[in-house]
């Protein structure tokens, strides 16, 4: 192992073959993970995240009363109020870094500097409220990007075939939509799969 590089990872980290092979250059791309308010940005982030995850959760506060509804999440007492950040290897040498974005609407002016120079967007669904990812499906039709629809199976939620939440959603027959468990690690590996793939289809020869 290449002892500087060695020096600046963490005790759990794990070494990959291009942090030692000077003669590799890796793959990086970068990938926006969006959705409503506590969908499960944060939890697809940390259940995948290679490195320990940069999050910027605060303590929610009245400022959110009559503008969040937890009525789906009781127990949620933090919010995101920048970004969610992580970085996943894959096939060795494709890194791909993410990029949580806030929920909450009056963090949405943020959004355009987080998905600038992304590959591809995860637009994370919950079915018990799929109202609240509109805007993000909006959002991503408007600028372009290439995205994907993952809808975050929560225990106690009635389960739906993809079929159906695509014509829910009225999402295009050529994006992608999938059901997924944001706390599963390969869950959420074949979902930003499906994502790089999808993207690299979207993009001109």
């Amino acid at each position: 192992m290449d002892s500087a590089v060695s020096e600046l990872l963490d005790d759990e980290e794990q070494v990959q073959a291009w942090q030692t092979d000077r003669t590799r250059a890796p793959i990086a791309t970068k990938i926006v993970i969006a959705g409503g308010f506590g969908v499960g940005k944060t939890t697809m982030v940390t259940a995948v995240s290679e490195i320990q995850p940069l999050q910027t959760e605060a303590l929610m506060t009245q400022a959110s009363e009559g503008t969040d509804d937890l009525t789906a999440t009781p127990d949620k007492t933090t919010t995101t109020v920048a970004m969610d950040f992580g970085r996943i290897t894959l096939d060795d040498d494709l890194v791909l870094y993410l990029f949580g974005t806030p929920g909450q609407q009056r963090f949405w002016f943020m959004w355009d500097d987080l998905v600038r120079g992304a590959i591809g967007a995860v637009v994370l669904a919950d079915t018990r409220r799929l109202s609240d990812c509109f805007a993000a499906l909006d959002y991503f039709e408007s600028c372009g990007l290439p995205y994907v629809v993952a809808v975050n199976h929560f225990e106690g939620s009635e389960e739906f075939e993809e079929a159906d939440v695509r014509e829910a959603l009225t999402v295009p027959p050529h994006v992608p939509v999938l059901i997924m468990d944001a706390r599963r690690r390969i869950s959420v590996i074949e979902t930003l799969l499906s994502l790089v793939g999808h993207a690299l289809d979207a993009t001109p020869a």
